[in-house]
């Protein structure tokens, strides 16, 4: 595969998992110094890995909300707490995943991560009744 289908292949898989809106919004605020580093994870992390056949991407996005837990990376874990019932995750799964991040992330980590999905479901519910 070339860059350019890496890229293509990778935007169609970001955008199906994190939304349009969300990749449009990454997208016009790009800068000279960010440029790069969009392409560079459109061709990679969704391209590259995201596309791969081992792993389905409800399985992908369970392992990623875990492992932004486990970096305590909260604005990619919000991110991905929204973008996972794109993939088909239930908020009962996000709970099962984030009881797992207690044991081997730590209490406190899981605290924040709770509280953090707590707030999303909160406002996704609000949104839908609206």
């Amino acid at each position: 595969m070339t860059d350019d289908e890496r890229y293509e292949a990778g935007m169609k898989v970001r955008r199906a998992v994190l939304s349009d809106a969300h990749v449009d919004r990454s997208l016009a605020n790009r800068t000279d110094l960010t440029s790069e580093f969009q392409n560079f994870i459109t061709r990679y992390a969704w391209s590259e890995i995201w596309t791969r056949d081992g792993l389905p991407r409800h399985t992908r996005s369970l392992i990623t909300i875990a492992m932004m837990v486990a970096l305590n990376r909260s604005e990619e874990l919000a991110l991905h707490l929204r973008a996972a019932k794109n993939n088909g995750v239930t908020q009962d799964q996000i709970k099962e995943v984030l009881l797992q991040t207690a044991v081997y992330c730590g209490v406190p980590a899981a605290n924040s991560a709770f509280h953090l999905a707590q707030k999303i479901f909160d406002e996704e519910s609000k949104a839908a009744g609206q």
